[in-house]
């Protein structure tokens, strides 16, 4: 006989069968024992909870030749039949296959029919996010006023692309993904029922990796059988799936509080070698922090359970990093993570992120907002063991006023926005950065003239131009990039410096990080066909600048004196001479006092 899958072997026939729904199958009991159910119902939540489950339970328990009743009896020929898809009146439909406009008016036309088999003609709908508007639209009035012999049950992983007008015809209920506990209990009653001996980590770790599917364990489950056998280890999960145990990640968490580059990048290397992706070891690497941050800011809390098996281990792992430290890690990991997406050497960025990690950007051993600074800034700022707080802020106030004179150097040979180094900036206090966006509205000022002049030459016209091809060409060599240059548009040009000014000051700063900005100069060069370089500014600060230069150079009026009347003439001739300019001279008759 042909294996049948795990999910379809254990689906659910019942609803004391459900597992981590009791809310929902609470309900539907006691409007079926009191015969209240409904003509529409609405079942969302993640995959693999039991919406579908749910939905042929209630349609056998409607149907049920000994009900209706909260639990279909699964021994009459009705529950019987239903369960293998054999009624015709009981229907189940594929919306993402079937979702056009005349699919809908099928089933709308058809509804009318009484039932030939059973009590209650069911339609259950799965996926209906998928159906057209057009097929929402002919399903609207149906659904509102069906025949007393009919029941629609849609079932959708994403109801917030469903209309208004279709959830407010149904009886909605939220399917939550199921609990650890409650995976963990189902996984050992099945591998009970099947023969299989297990151990209690490799259950937990399947838990873990299901993510509240109750469908994912249980095919997570089969295929680890097809490998193990009768017997399954810890081990052996962590074969299959790719993923790293925790001790892996122990030692790499003591590396990086040691600050031993060479270590790390030995313990990566072995993952690799293992066949472990390095995005599958980003991830769970950022999972590992967050473990170590829970455990540390909330030692005693119920819901640690649920994704950490030891947790004194953890608590002694936490004990050697501050909640700053770590926060700052994961911040890191975190941007990698995204970086990765659109990397084609994933591997070079993980020994990255961990390398800055060793080297201090959220290295152990801060506290307070020293190491809330540094690890904004990015930069590292170690701490020796026993080194007084206020040692801490002197060295990193030490290092703001070096970056600020930096900053007034590249102001000076860079042009207007030169000095805008983004890593910088994030480091310094509120004192500071208010003090630089002072100067940079200052230099631009000072800076003015010499790009004011370069709006009329030929080359900044050439390169406004082309400014679409730059783009264009910025989104081949990295998609992220082009994502913050898009804000910006040339505004001047002034020797070899091209200015882009920018509306967005996180877009600005982003697109002056070294790499970003070596990355578009090079897009410029092979666009424009000679080199420039980027230069960067505010939009507001750029347009005060001009505007405060065109008010300089706008010519002087003179203000002249210029005499009521004519001289010999008098008041009531001038009087006559505009009627008679109104009026004409047939109207106007004058009048001697």
């Amino acid at each position: 006989m042909a294996h049948i899958a795990l999910y379809r072997t254990w689906r659910p026939q019942s609803f004391q069968d459900m597992v981590g729904q009791k809310h929902i199958v609470q309900t539907l009991q006691n409007s079926l024992r009191e015969g209240r159910f409904s003509h529409a119902y609405l079942f969302n939540g993640p995959r693999g909870t039991g919406k579908t489950s749910a939905a042929k339970i209630l349609a056998k328990a409607v149907n049920c030749q000994n009900g209706p009743a909260p639990e279909p009896c699964n021994r009459c020929e009705a529950c019987r039949r239903i369960t293998d898809g054999s009624v015709m009146d009981v229907v189940e439909i594929d919306a993402a296959s079937n979702r056009g406009v005349e699919e809908i008016r099928d089933i709308r036309d058809k509804v009318k029919y009484a039932p030939t088999e059973v009590r209650q003609k069911v339609y259950i709908i799965d996926e209906v996010h998928m159906l057209t508007t057009e097929a929402f639209n002919a399903l609207l009035k149906t659904l509102e006023e069906p025949p007393a012999h009919v029941m629609f049950i849609l079932a959708t992983t994403e109801p917030h692309r469903l209309p208004a007008t279709i959830i407010s015809r149904c009886q909605r209920f939220d399917f939550r993904r199921v609990a650890l506990e409650e995976q963990v209990e189902r996984l050992r009653r099945v591998c009970g029922e099947e023969g299989i001996a297990i151990e209690e980590e490799a259950v937990a770790f399947i838990a873990r990796l299901s993510d509240g599917g109750m469908r994912d364990a249980l095919s997570l489950l089969d295929q680890i059988i097809a490998f193990s056998g009768e017997r399954i280890t810890y081990e052996d999960v962590l074969s299959i799936t790719g993923g790293m145990a925790s001790d892996q990640f122990e030692k790499l968490a003591q590396v990086i509080h040691d600050q031993d580059i060479g270590a790390a990048l030995t313990l990566i290397d072995s993952f690799m070698q293992e066949g472990k992706s390095a995005d599958k070891c980003m991830e769970n690497l950022i999972y590992y922090f967050r473990d170590l941050l829970m455990v540390r800011m909330v030692p005693n809390s119920e819901a640690l359970t649920e994704r950490i098996l030891d947790v004194r281990r953890f608590q002694a792992v936490a004990e050697r990093f501050t909640s700053e430290a770590l926060i700052s890690m994961i911040d890191t990991l975190n941007y990698y993570q995204t970086e990765m997406k659109y990397s084609v050497q994933p591997q070079t960025l993980l020994e990255v992120a961990v390398m800055k990690l060793c080297s201090g950007g959220g290295a152990p051993g801060r506290s307070g907002s020293a190491g809330a600074g540094a690890a904004a800034s990015g930069s590292a700022v170690p701490a020796a063991a026993g080194e007084r707080p206020d040692a801490l802020v002197a060295q990193l106030l030490g290092r703001i006023e070096r970056l600020e004179g930096q900053l007034a150097a590249l102001a000076k040979q860079g042009g207007i926005a030169g000095a805008s180094a983004p890593g910088s900036a994030a480091s310094g206090s509120s004192r500071a950065s208010s003090a630089q966006t002072a100067a940079s509205a200052r230099k631009t000022l000072e800076k003015a003239d010499a790009y004011l002049a370069g709006r009329e030459t030929p080359e900044f016209r050439e390169a406004a131009q082309k400014w679409s091809q730059v783009l264009g060409r910025v989104k081949d060599l990295k998609i992220t990039v082009h994502a913050w240059l898009v804000d910006g548009e040339p505004v001047a040009k002034a020797e070899s410096n091209l200015l882009v000014a920018f509306k967005s000051a996180m877009h600005r700063e982003t697109s002056e990080r070294p790499a970003n900005k070596q990355l578009i100069e090079q897009a410029m060069q092979e666009v424009l066909g000679h080199p420039y370089r980027l230069i960067t500014v505010m939009m507001k600060d750029w347009q005060a600048a001009a505007d405060s230069k065109q008010l300089q150079e706008a010519p002087k009026e003179e203000l002249e004196l210029v005499p009521e009347m004519e001289p010999g003439g008098s008041p009531k001739e001038e009087w006559i001479n505009e009627a008679i300019q109104l009026f004409g001279e047939e109207l106007v008759k004058i009048k001697e006092d």
